[in-house]
């Protein structure tokens, strides 16, 4: 007898998905304690544009390519309740940990405009962003993946030989502090960074890239989840360990007067680094 997956509905992780199951919980309750018309039929517009935003974002941003397509169920199929990682502070993994899509697009569009041809990615999961980037690198441009899963790095690796562009990327199975100060004692330098691991060590990846000269000198870094569920700019006590870490490495980049930045509300936030000094 064949197992049949069945594919679950992704938790919301990002502000506005929050948001909009918040409205979608809110407009239930209404419903059900008879409020007012008024308020069911503002409430119900809200949950509307709320809802409608996401996908047609999706709607109108370029298609993905048939090996993402492809990469992204495969990742929405496994079962990651029952994977863990290997390093020293377990993680659950989780396909929500997928760039996806818009996010996806979106860094492919950075790396066409920057020109860049060497790309490195700190935590990389089952390779959908690293996949998206190498679509858009040159022939001979390459792509360094840091991951520390062995795992989640051979899931990404048998993804990638489904695309002639995986030809491209390079696996690192290590810590990402250890590949990054592996880089650079290469004296290894990429066009393009793009941050996505352990969210307590943020801090640290940025200065070992800028400390280092891992960034050439019209680099851009490119960090996810930078708006962490909105807990960054939510009361402290409401913050998680995570979300806690990300608000200071806000704080950290903001005062750091090397750089200059802008958080754009994609997906989970995207801070975009390039460094002045």
């Amino acid at each position: 007898m064949t197992n049949v997956v069945t594919r679950e509905t992704p938790r919301p992780i990002t502000p506005h998905s929050i948001l909009v199951a918040q409205l979608q919980k809110t407009l239930k309750l209404a419903q059900e304690n008879l409020i007012p018309s008024e308020i069911l039929d503002s409430l119900s517009e809200a949950v509307e544009l709320a809802k409608g935003l996401d996908p047609y974002l999706g709607d109108y941003t370029t298609p993905e390519s048939s090996a993402l397509k492809a990469l992204a169920e495969k990742t929405s199929q496994e079962d990651w309740g029952k994977r863990f990682s290997d390093c020293e502070t377990v993680r659950q993994l989780e396909q929500e940990m997928l760039s996806g899509h818009l996010e996806g697009q979106t860094l492919k569009m950075f790396v066409h405009m920057t020109k860049a041809k060497g790309i490195l990615e700190v935590g990389m999961f089952t390779g959908y962003s690293a996949l998206a980037m190498a679509e858009a690198l040159p022939t001979d441009g390459r792509l360094i993946a840091c991951e520390v899963d062995p795992y989640v790095a051979q899931f990404a690796q048998d993804c990638f030989s489904q695309s002639p562009h995986g030809e491209k990327i390079v696996v690192e199975v290590a810590p990402a502090l250890e590949t990054l100060r592996k880089l650079a004692a290469k004296k290894e330098s990429f066009d393009l960074i793009f941050i996505d691991a352990d969210k307590k060590e943020y801090v640290e990846y940025l200065e070992i890239i800028l400390a280092q000269n891992l960034l050439t000198a019209n680099g851009l870094i490119c960090v996810d989840n930078t708006l962490f569920q909105g807990q960054v700019y939510l009361p402290a006590e409401k913050r998680t360990a995570n979300g806690e870490a990300i608000a200071e490495f806000n704080r950290v980049v903001a005062t750091d007067p090397r750089v200059e930045q802008v958080l754009l509300p994609v997906r989970d936030g995207i801070t975009l680094i390039r460094r002045v000094v």
